[in-house]
């Protein structure tokens, strides 16, 4: 959406075309051409303050500085604290859950059901069915490591593969 906050940022302030322009990454003329309404005539502005990319005070700290380039706002991260929390698994990833706790189970078979889920963002009856082998397609799974299939990420797996190992 870097064209429709160019858009807003056009509109809405007195910044540079070259401010803009590096801000959104585009080139300066195509900002020329959406300031111009040559391009981009049916698209709307998309504030970045809404959004968070951006506060209204790096905006007027711009404006009133031409030389100045805008800054997206720092969120802070949250405190890691050695648990992993739900995320979207996109539905193309989620074909590969199975397979991952499959490879979990094989390579890791002490692990514990609710670790299989934190880690893999599952249920337990999933897991159980797997491990019981009564899955409904258990015949055609394959062993896949869930880190590089994408579902967590190798540090996430070191974290409980280590925890198996203090136990």
């Amino acid at each position: 959406m870097p064209r429709a906050t160019a858009i807003w940022l056009i509109d809405n302030t007195s910044l540079t075309f070259e401010q803009i322009a590096d801000f959104c990454g585009l080139h300066i003329l195509e900002i020329e051409s959406l300031a111009n309404n040559e391009i981009g005539a049916n698209l709307i502005g998309f504030s970045p303050i809404l959004s968070s990319q951006l506060t209204s005070d790096e905006i007027h700290r711009c404006e009133a500085d031409p030389n100045a380039k805008l800054q997206l706002k720092v969120i802070p991260e949250l405190e890691d604290n050695n648990t992993t929390q739900r995320k979207y698994t996109p539905k193309a990833k989620r074909t590969d859950k199975p397979n991952a706790i499959l490879w979990i189970i094989k390579y890791y078979p002490e692990m514990s059901d609710k670790d299989i889920c934190d880690l893999i963002g599952t249920t337990t009856r999933t897991v159980h069915s797997i491990r019981n082998k009564t899955y409904k397609n258990i015949s055609s799974l394959v062993p896949r490591d869930p880190s590089v299939v994408g579902l967590c990420t190798a540090q996430d797996l070191e974290f409980f593969i280590s925890k198996l190992k203090r136990s």
